[in-house]
């Protein structure tokens, strides 16, 4: 036997390409959970395997998940990577997050239409500079693989060079994102601004450079109704109707003074939703940021319309914007995806915006006309809502969010131990919907060991952060 292996060895090291086509799978052996249904509809809404395996293929996709037994006797020729007293799951979606505030994430007391005026538009103005722009999205796609984000939809501002500059950075980490250019034509600083006309013209060049190209996909992005006058709203539906696969991402009923003033914008409409509704914005592939202060009218209208809601507490938190209605939107059918909304949102961390959904849920029960009624917000639900639940939001769970053969091979490696408290307190966590509880609460990106793009390892944690993108 000892001959025959070094004879093997012998043949791999003179033949490297018999050695590489030996092994076109890899298989990742440790706890292995994904999501196969709403926690919030179904009895069996997960697979967990305690020993398990995920196979990925050498095209990047997932080939097999299951016991690891059952799958390495089924798969003999495979690589293995062991993973033993690791979580590995489908990498985190990032629902809504603007790239370009990176830099001003933890920005200091203000609302939302005074923070726009006094942070984000500044800031914003310098990414008409597109060597500035790269750089800035260089340490945002880092941080996304940094906190276990392998997909997000992502706000670029009003210039067309922001948005080439992330995507030819995404192109080279081989990340699926999701962007596009703000339209704005009123109601900003006169150097911030574009024309129904301009706008149009440059969101089709860029839907016609980049959509579909790669793991590429563009989103019109009107930054919200006050910002757009009817005409730029009426390009960006015809835009919808020209490409009809790309999405449509702006933002909803934040904040009760953008509410207020939207209806003063836009008399005529019956309430903030119905502005979008009548330039044909809501569809399939919508996604709305917030939805904090929706109507139950509006609500139905999203289910009708198949549009979705990006749930961000963190940014509603720290805004003073309110609490979303979680339980309202499940009720409606509304599909709905958790975001970081940085820079309002105070963290890259899917953990840390988990942490933050559970307790704006427990504000809103504590608020509630009807608290008993109330549920607390489980950790499978908010699992589900960075992975599975995201993915559905974003018309993607035929592609990611979960493990199901044939998927792409985005997944992290979590360490339930990273730190001396969580290791002290999973002592006492049973289930693993308790370990996943306590990783939420008390975890961050130093709980993410490793994360993969397509089968693809793109970060290692190194106590500093590491990323080797290209690798194995």
């Amino acid at each position: 036997m000892k001959l025959v292996a070094v004879c093997a060895a012998a043949l791999a090291a003179a033949f490297p390409a018999i050695a590489q086509n030996q092994y076109q799978s890899t298989a990742y052996r440790g706890a292995v959970l994904h999501f196969v249904a709403d926690p919030a509809t179904s009895d069996h809404p997960y697979e967990y395997y305690e020993d398990g395996v995920l196979l990925v293929g050498a095209d990047g996709k997932v080939k097999a998940v299951g016991p690891a037994t059952q799958v390495l006797n089924t798969y003999q020729q495979v690589n293995v990577v062991d993973y033993s007293g690791k979580l590995i799951m489908p990498g985190f979606i990032d629902s809504h997050v603007h790239y370009p505030q990176t830099e001003m994430i933890g920005s200091f007391g203000q609302q939302l239409l005074q923070w726009l005026e006094t942070y984000t538009f500044p800031t914003e103005r310098q990414f008409a500079d597109k060597t500035y722009a790269k750089s800035v999205a260089k340490v945002f796609l880092n941080e996304l693989a940094r906190n276990g984000t392998t997909t997000a939809l992502v706000f670029g501002t009003v210039h067309p060079q922001s948005v080439d500059a992330l995507f030819e950075e995404a192109q080279t980490r081989n990340m699926r994102i999701i962007a596009g250019k703000v339209m704005m034509d009123r109601n900003a600083p006169s150097w911030l601004l574009d024309t129904p006309a301009s706008s149009y013209a440059d969101s089709k060049a860029l839907i016609q450079r980049w959509h579909n190209r790669g793991r590429a996909l563009y989103a019109v992005t009107p930054r919200f109704a006050p910002t757009s006058t009817p005409a730029q709203l009426t390009e960006a539906g015809r835009l919808l109707q020209e490409f009809p696969d790309v999405y449509m991402h702006t933002h909803l009923s934040e904040n009760k003074g953008e509410v207020a003033w939207v209806q003063e914008l836009f008399p005529e409409s019956s309430g903030y939703l119905d502005v979008y509704n009548r330039y044909g914005l809501s569809r399939k592939r919508s996604v709305y940021a917030h939805g904090v202060h929706l109507r139950d009218d509006e609500f139905a209208s999203l289910a009708q319309t198949q549009s979705a809601v990006a749930f961000c507490p963190t940014s509603n938190l720290f805004l003073g914007s309110g609490l979303f209605d979680l339980q309202k939107a499940e009720a409606y059918g509304v599909h709905v995806g958790l975001g970081t909304d940085v820079g309002g949102g105070t963290s890259f961390s899917a953990l840390q915006t988990m942490n933050e959904a559970y307790k704006a849920i427990q504000l809103h029960k504590a608020f509630s006309d009807t608290p008993e009624q109330q549920r607390p917000l489980t950790a499978l639900k908010a699992y589900y809502l960075a992975t599975l639940g995201a993915a559905k939001a974003l018309d993607l769970d035929g592609k990611i969010g979960s493990f199901k053969t044939g998927n792409e091979a985005d997944f992290i490696v979590l360490n339930p131990n990273a730190t001396d408290l969580l290791r002290f307190r999973m002592q006492r966590a049973a289930s693993i919907e308790d370990k996943l509880f306590v990783l939420q609460t008390l975890g961050d990106d130093r709980a993410v060991e490793k994360t993969y793009l397509m089968g693809k390892r793109v970060y290692v944690t190194t106590g500093t952060g590491g990323y080797d993108y290209g690798n194995n």
